[in-house]
């Protein structure tokens, strides 16, 4: 039973990963693209596509809290917990919700070096001497 529970969670927040990535793809395209003018803001966005994956799935997937549905705890008298029908039901709303969290952390990072990176780009854009039109 830990078992289907730990590959059900690692699904769902595979899942969720997918959905918030495919969200974000193209506003994390135009961002990198501003900002990196070069074709390295290709390879910056799919790192940053990986890096939703791997946070979103290593939040969901939370072992330590699933370890009580196979480990004795230390106390004296205390039993497993026994995966029920409303065990699985928490289980797979904080996946969903651990999965959100840890991906809405990560973003919130990246977007606030990016408007840092952007103000810093305009900043120079600004500076730079615009050449005058030519007059015929």
């Amino acid at each position: 039973m830990f078992i289907t529970l730990l590959a059900v969670t690692f699904v769902i927040a595979f899942v969720v990963s997918t959905i918030v990535a495919n969200f974000f793809r193209q506003p994390i395209d135009k961002i990198l693209g501003r900002i990196i003018t070069d074709d390295i803001s290709k390879a910056w966005s799919k790192y940053l596509l990986f890096a939703i994956y791997v946070t979103g799935i290593s939040s969901g997937v939370r072992i330590w809290d699933l370890e009580k549905y196979i480990t004795q705890p230390q106390f004296e008298g205390a039993k497993i917990v026994n995966l029920t029908g409303q065990r699985w039901v928490l289980e797979v709303y904080r996946t969903v919700i651990e999965t959100l969290q840890g991906i809405a952390w990560m973003l919130l990072v990246f977007f606030v070096f990016a408007l840092v990176a952007y103000v810093i780009v305009r900043a120079f854009e600004l500076k730079r001497p615009k050449p005058e039109p030519k007059q015929q």
